[in-house]
């Protein structure tokens, strides 16, 4: 907050991009009229955007139309070691509960070169000014259920994305879907969606994976679950890079999405279906104003060159059959 608790106001945008930053993985969260968007952001001074992702924090902006964006202050960095995300801070999800806002992150740390990546919290009271609770991860894969780190087999320990909510707003039982690896299968085959439960936001239990390896996904990223019109959808991405050759063969990899049925007991990530945006990353679902479900996510390499850029919402709806469509 600005001098005498004002906000401050960095820039306004249509469209949100941002002329000193590379934007990518964002999440959103509608506070009455407005939406908030949170989203990783670089520097464009690193030149080359691969560094992006050692050098990131979150940003923060608001629209009440998904397409006009006042940029304002940031919402998190990394914390000094020694930390869980004392190297990054990484994607997640907001909710509310008790009148209190919980965000829910991805963090790395220095003290194990990145390699390692938890879940931790921040709250906050209005959604600007963000609290971190501890330094410490809330939730960390279970070597029970999930491939922990081991750089012959795969780059890094995924455990990312935390996507939280609850089936019923009178449940009593908050869900976490989390990027993650199963284990003992192959590199480009292991990809599983993670899950962990609690009933306070403060305590979790890591549970077994809700699907499956040998979907043909080497890590299924950014996960959201949503009631599209009257359909269950589960949304996520995966480059090419990390697709199955079987799945090469047949799509470019991108934006997944899956019906499934509404408690998610019966998870099979080989049946997703490829959403038709191939330059679409990390794209998530957004209702506007109107109801309507859009889709939002940030433009990777058309071209072959990284363009780091919040697309304009897609207005999507949901077939049983196909899954997520544009409407």
């Amino acid at each position: 907050m600005g001098a005498g608790g004002s906000l401050k106001v960095y820039a306004v945008c249509m469209s949100l991009r941002l002329a000193g930053q590379w934007l990518w993985d964002s999440w959103f969260v509608r506070d009455g009229q407005t939406v908030h968007a949170f989203y990783l952001q670089a520097s464009r001074a690193l030149q080359d955007p691969n560094r992006r992702h050692r050098n990131v924090s979150v940003g923060h902006a608001t629209s009440t139309d998904l397409t006009n964006w006042t940029v304002i202050e940031d919402a998190l960095a990394i914390s000094d070691s020694p930390a869980f995300d004392s190297y990054t801070t990484w994607t997640g999800s907001v909710v509310k509960n008790d009148g209190k806002w919980f965000m829910f992150y991805t963090g790395t740390s220095r003290e194990d070169g990145g390699d390692v990546q938890s879940v931790g919290l921040a709250t906050s009271e209005d959604l600007i000014t963000w609290t971190k609770v501890s330094n410490e991860a809330l939730v960390r894969a279970d070597a029970r259920w999930y491939a922990t780190l081991d750089k012959s087999a795969w780059h890094d320990e995924a455990f990312r994305d935390p996507w939280v909510f609850k089936f019923k707003p009178s449940d009593d039982t908050w869900h976490m879907l989390v990027t993650a690896r199963g284990k003992n299968g192959p590199a480009l085959d292991s990809g599983v969606m993670g899950h962990a439960t609690s009933n306070d936001l403060l305590n979790w239990t890591v549970e077994e994976p809700l699907s499956k390896v040998g979907a043909g996904f080497g890590e299924t990223e950014v996960f959201q679950f949503e009631i599209v019109d009257g359909v269950p959808i589960v949304l996520f991405c995966c480059s090419h890079r990390w697709i199955s050759d079987e799945r090469k063969a047949r799509e470019v990899g991108g934006v997944y999405s899956l019906v499934v049925d509404a408690d998610l007991k019966q998870v099979d990530i080989s049946k997703s279906v490829w959403f038709d945006a191939p330059d679409l990353y990390a794209s998530r679902l957004v209702q506007g104003a109107d109801g309507g479900w859009n889709l939002l996510g940030f433009w990777n390499e058309p071209g072959g060159k990284f363009v780091g850029e919040l697309s304009d919402p897609i207005p999507v709806t949901a077939d049983p059959i196909r899954g997520l469509i544009r409407r």
